[in-house]
Order: C-alpha cells, then structure tokens, then sequence
C-alpha cells in the first residue's frame, strides 16, 4: 500500500507499516482466546522446568531450567496483564483451554529422564508456543492489537535464546536410540497439538484418540537433588569458608577463592527454591513470578563462582560443593518452613558483616571480577528480602513472628546436623590446600603458608553450629 507521509517522516509513530496497519486481523474474541492459550502454555511450561531444577543431575541443565523458568513466569504476568485488558473480568484464565493440551503438557511433565524431557521442551512444546506467536504477529492487526504486539515480540525474543540453548544441549545429550525409543511418545505428542487445533487453536482440530503414555500416572514431585560427577563428597564439611573470610589473619585475594566457593555452592537455593514453588499450589502468578526470579538469581549466583574460578584458573570441581542444606531441607522440612528458614538467613546477611563485608573483601582484593559480582550479589539478597515479606511474611503475617518462625525451623534442622554428618557419608576432606595451590599455580605466586595451614572445620568451630552455613 503505497502512502505519502509529511515530510517522509517515518508512518504510525514508527511502530507499524501501512500494510500492517490496514489489513484485517483478529477481532478481540479470537486474539483473547489465542491469548489464554499462550498464557497456559507458558504457565506449564514454567510448571515443567521447575519441576526438574532439584532432581535434574547436570549443572549446566540445573541452572539453565532455572532461568527458563523465571522467563515463562515474567510472560505468565505479561499475558495476564494484557487479557485484563481486553473487556475480560472475569480473565478464566485458571480454566484449562484444551484437554489436548493439558495431556500434552501432562506428557512432559512426567519425562521419564532427562532425554524425553530435553526433546519435548526444547523440540515440541517451545517450538510449538514460538510458531503460534509468530502466527499471530503475521495475522493480527499491527495497529488495533500494538499491545499484544508488542509483548510478543519480546516473548519471541526470549524464546529464540531459550530454543538456541535448546538446539545446542539436546544433540549432546539425546542419541538416535534415545530417539527412536520414544519414537511412539513423540507421535503422541504431535497427535495431542493436532487434536488441540495446534498450541493456538487456530489450526483445524484433526480428531485423534489420545491415550496417555508418561502422564497415565500422576506425576509427583522429586524433592531429592541430584548433581553430575563431577560434584564428589557432598556431604563434606572440611572447610568452613565463612570463619575464613572472617580472619583478619587471611589475605584479602584468597579470600576471593572462598567468595566463589560460596557463589557457586549456591546450587543448593535454586534446588530447595524449587521444592517451595512446586510444592505451594494455589497462589497468585505475582508468587510464582518473584519466587522464580529469586531462584534464577541464585542459580546466576552459582554461575559467578564457576566464572570467577575459572577466570582465574582454577578447578571448582577440587572444592566439596555439598548439597547438605538443600538434601535436608527438602526432606525434613514442609515448604513454609523452607521458606521460613530462607529468609530467616537472608536477614542475617544485611548486617555489616554480611553482602558489605563480602563487597569489600573483593575490592580490597584487587581482583575486580571479585568485587563486582559481590556487588550485584548484594543488590540481589536486597531484593530477596523484599520477596520474603512480600510473600513469606505476608503469610505469617507479623514480622517478628516470621523471623522467629525461621529460627525456629532451622535451629531444628540444625539440632541433629551432627549427627546426619556423622553417618560414615564423608570423612570431612580439607580441600582447601589443594585448591588453594591451584590458584597460586595459576597467580605464578608462591602459596602464603598461613593460608596454606588453614583448616577450620564446620562442627567444633561452635558449639550450637549455628555458624553452619547457607549459600543464601
């Protein structure tokens, strides 16, 4: 469509053409339809990918779950907020908008491992989800729905990083046989989105007969973590990095080294993390939404260590990094205790001695990786407070209460911690020696014999173990 602007300034404020200005689109019942079922898919998949955060075993799969996760759930409160928009209170958008659907989704939720599960996220249900908004940004007016427009671009734009991580780790990890075993269950996948008239409905439904594979019976949660080889001695508590950075004694540049132990020990947040949101049904998407982005926060933290150690040349698998506070907490305590427990600590680390000191042991340092991830670090905790009494204080309903709720809960876990360590499961190695070494290696320095010698051990160091740490 040919059209003369003033001036050959740019038409329609520049966010649309003429073309897609003037062709017809969808009127508002089939866009608010199209809408809800974006909503649900990305609320499933939201659902799905936390659901295999704890018991998935690799790291790099642990943690990119975990910032696939928080990105459904920002899109879930997107697509929420823009139907409200759309002459629809009551928004129904907790009905189910296809039973096909569901059982797709049911499907992938219960993957028996890890290979069905990589290839059904990454190669049928964001695939499937990615195509409909690209359908519907090609049907829809540009102009009358700029909105929805607007909001899908940027859902396809995280999703084009989601599917390129995708496109990546499932040849790595899913071989011909994996594929040709579940040959059949991947039919029934196709089948479930061609009797749904596709993800968006908007597609002619085929009639098929849908028997449930996977999903037959209930999926129900795994809070048990699990991690990858190269995570040995999880049990261990040899090295007690928080009196070691606590040391006047200790020079500031080793004290990076128990920095990102302690960022990439926090594999254990999101793993617990993810045992509350998925065990705590029921509560508004603004919940499901800050909670996620609190996880993925902690997974980044994880992924700091991992930078900073291999930036400065070290091995992280010689350090012990345990799964004890996560393995307990998700096996002895209900999700509002875990919770209780979580933000009970993270009040502990706003004092001075907390994310300030760590701050300032990386500027003082001079390792500049060091004093900038502690830096966001302690921005991020600052916001996880405000999440805790968003949400867990809120629940309680008093503060005072709240934080002796969480004292309560982990002076209870603590109460026996010796005696769960003491079941013959690790010999409590020091591994700080070695890796120290590592690093000193890679600095071309000679290592402080000081710091050499250290070793301070978890138990014994006080008697109520309340220094025993958290990766909070």
């Amino acid at each position: 469509m040919k059209h003369q602007t003033y001036r050959n300034l740019p038409p329609l404020a520049g966010f649309c053409t003429f073309d897609q200005a003037a062709r017809p689109g969808l009127m508002i019942e089939p866009c608010v339809s199209r809408l809800k079922r974006y909503h649900y898919a990305f609320k499933r998949l939201h659902e799905i990918l936390n659901a295999h955060i704890t018991a998935e075993p690799i790291y790099e799969l642990k943690t990119a779950f975990s910032l696939h996760a928080y990105l459904c759930a920002e899109h879930v409160i997107s697509l929420r907020t823009r139907v409200g928009e759309m002459r629809e209170p009551p928004l129904g958008l907790d009905a189910v908008p296809s039973a096909d659907l569901q059982i797709f989704f049911d499907e992938i939720l219960a993957a028996p491992d890890t290979a069905h599960l990589l290839v059904g996220l990454y190669e049928k249900a964001l695939p499937a989800l990615d195509a409909a908004l690209a359908c519907h940004l090609e049907e829809t007016n540009h102009l009358a729905d700029a909105p929805s427009v607007r909001l899908l671009r940027f859902a396809r734009l995280e999703l084009a990083d989601i599917l390129a991580f995708g496109k990546q780790a499932v040849p790595q990890l899913v071989d011909a046989q994996a594929r040709t075993a579940m040959a059949d269950w991947l039919t029934l996948l196709d089948d479930c989105l061609a009797a749904a008239g596709q993800l968006d409905g908007a597609a002619l439904a085929v009639a098929k007969t849908l028997t449930r594979c996977h999903s037959a019976k209930p999926y129900v949660y795994d809070p048990q973590p699990q991690r990858d080889e190269r995570f040995t001695d999880q049990w261990n508590q040899g090295v007690n990095a928080e009196v070691f950075l606590h040391d006047p004694e200790m020079p500031a540049r080793a004290k990076t080294l128990m920095l990102y132990y302690r960022r990439i020990r926090e594999i254990d947040v999101p793993e617990m993390m993810a045992s509350i949101i998925a065990q705590t049904p029921g509560k508004p998407a603004g919940y499901y939404r800050d909670v996620s982005r609190q996880l993925w926060d902690e997974a980044r933290h994880a992924l700091m260590g991992e930078v900073g150690f291999v930036v400065n040349g070290v091995d992280w698998t010689i350090a012990r990094i345990t799964w004890n506070w996560s393995y307990r907490l998700n096996t002895e305590c209900k999700p509002l205790e875990r919770h209780a427990v979580l933000y009970f600590i993270e009040q502990g680390l706003m004092g001075k001695t907390g994310k300030r000191y760590e701050m300032e042991v990386g500027i003082e340092s001079g390792d500049p990786l060091a004093a900038l991830f502690q830096d966001y670090d302690w921005a991020d905790e600052v916001l996880h407070a405000r999440v805790g009494r968003d949400w867990y204080v809120s629940a309680i309903g008093d503060p005072a209460k709240a934080i002796a709720y969480g004292d309560e809960c982990w002076s209870r876990v603590l109460g026996n911690w010796r005696k769960v360590l003491d079941q013959g499961l690790t010999r409590h190695e020091n591994w700080w020696p070695a890796l120290y070494r590592n690093a000193c290696q890679s600095w071309g320095v000679a290592p402080d014999p000081k710091v050499l010698a250290y070793h301070q051990t978890y138990e014994g160091c006080r008697p109520d173990l309340k220094h025993v740490s958290t990766s909070a």
